[in-house]
C-alpha cells in the first residue's frame, strides 16, 4: 500500500511512503524499520513466518528507499523530525496499537527519532538489531568496522560499477558465512534502488541519542549477532549501559542480518519479548482497574 504523508513545513509536496502488512490484522502490530540503503525486502523471513498467526507484520520502506519517494533535496534526509513524521504517519494512518518497533542497523536512529518527538505512550517497546543509536562523531564511528568503513566511498559514487561492487561487499558483510547467489542478487536489486544522494545525506547527520535511551521507560530488546563485521559488540554494550529497561540476547554464530541468517531463532526472540510486554500491559490494566 501507499500512504502520503501531510505536508511538512519545510517540504511543502506530499511524501509517498511503501508500506506492507502481512499477518493477523486483530493481532499485535510489529513494525519493522530496515537499515541503510535497504527495503522493506529485507524482512522477509519475518513477514512471511509463523509470526504472522499471533502478529499484524508491518514493514515500511524509509523515506529514500525501495519504492517510497525519493527527493533530491539533501534537506529532505537530514531533519529528525522528517524521519519522526515518517514514522507516525505509518502507527496513525494504519492505527497501530502499541506497537513494537523493530529496527535494524540504522533503523534505531529512526525509532528515536521518533520518540524524541511524539514519546513513547503509543508503542509497546523497541527491539534494536545490530543496531547503532549515535552517528557522526568520532565516537560514533568507532563502533563501526573497518571493513564497513572502508565502502563508504563507493555508496556515494555515481559510477555503476563502483556504486555495485560497493553494495556486493556490504551485502557480505551481513552475514557469517557466504550468502546464497538467490539472496546476494535478490538484495543487491534492493539496494540498488536507492539513489548515491540518498546514501550520502544519510550518512551526514550527526545524532547522539543517549539523553533519551536513559528516560526511556518502554522494554528495550538489543539483538546481536555475535559474529556481526558491521557493528561493533560495544555498541549493543553501551546502549544497554545507558537505557535501564534495556536487555540484551545474543545470538551465536551469526552476523549483523540475523535475522535473514537465524530467522528462526530471531522470530522465536521477538514473539517472546512481544508477550511479555503483552502480559504487562495486562497487568497494568487490571491493576489500574482495581
Amino acid at each position: 500500500m501507499r500512504l502520503y504523508e501531510k505536508p511538512q513545513d519545510n517540504w511543502r509536496r506530499r511524501l509517498g511512503l511503501n508500506v506492507i502488512e502481512t499477518g493477523n490484522p486483530d493481532g499485535q502490530p510489529i513494525l519493522f524499520i530496515h537499515g541503510f540503503t535497504q527495503c522493506r525486502l529485507a524482512w522477509s523471513k519475518q513477514l512471511n513466518s509463523d509470526l504472522a498467526g499471533d502478529h499484524r507484520l508491518v514493514a515500511m520502506d524509509l523515506r529514500g528507499h525501495g519504492e517510497s519517494d525519493k527527493p533530491t533535496e539533501p534537506g529532505a534526509y537530514m531533519d529528525s523530525k522528517l524521519w519522526a513524521d515518517d514514522v507516525d504517519a505509518v502507527i496513525e494512518t494504519l492505527a497501530l496499537k502499541q506497537p513494537i518497533l523493530s529496527g535494524w542497523s540504522y533503523g534505531p536512529l529512526v525509532i528515536l527519532d521518533y520518540i524524541r518527538y511524539y514519546g513513547e505512550d503509543r508503542i509497546g517497546g523497541v527491539q534494536f538489531v545490530g543496531g547503532i543509536t549515535k552517528l557522526g562523531t568520532d565516537e560514533a564511528t568507532a563502533f563501526l568496522t573497518p571493513e564497513i568503513l572502508s565502502l563508504v566511498p563507493a555508496f556515494f559514487s555515481t559510477e555503476a560499477e563502483s556504486s555495485v561492487q560497493g553494495l556486493r561487499s556490504l551485502i557480505g558483510l551481513f552475514f557469517s558465512s557466504d550468502p546464497s547467489a538467490e539472496d546476494l542478487y535478490f538484495m543487491l536489486g534492493y539496494n540498488a534502488l536507492v539513489p548515491p544522494h540518498v546514501r550520502q545525506a544519510l550518512f551526514s547527520r550527526t545524532l547522539d541519542n543517549d539523553d533519551l535511551l536513559s528516560k526511556m521507560e518502554k522494554p528495550i530488546l538489543i539483538t546481536q549477532g555475535r559474529d556481526d563485521r558491521i557493528v561493533y559488540r560495544a555498541a549493543a554494550e553501551q546502549i544497554r549501559s545507558v537505557a535501564p529497561n534495556a536487555e540484551m540476547d545474543e545470538l551465536t554464530g551469526v552476523g549483523h542480518g540475523l535475522f535473514w541468517e537465524a530467522a528462526a531463532s530471531f522470530n522465536l526472540r521477538l514473539r517472546d519479548f512481544a508477550l511479555t510486554i503483552k502480559e504487562k500491559r495486562k497487568d497494568q490494566e487490571t491493576s489500574a482497574v482495581a
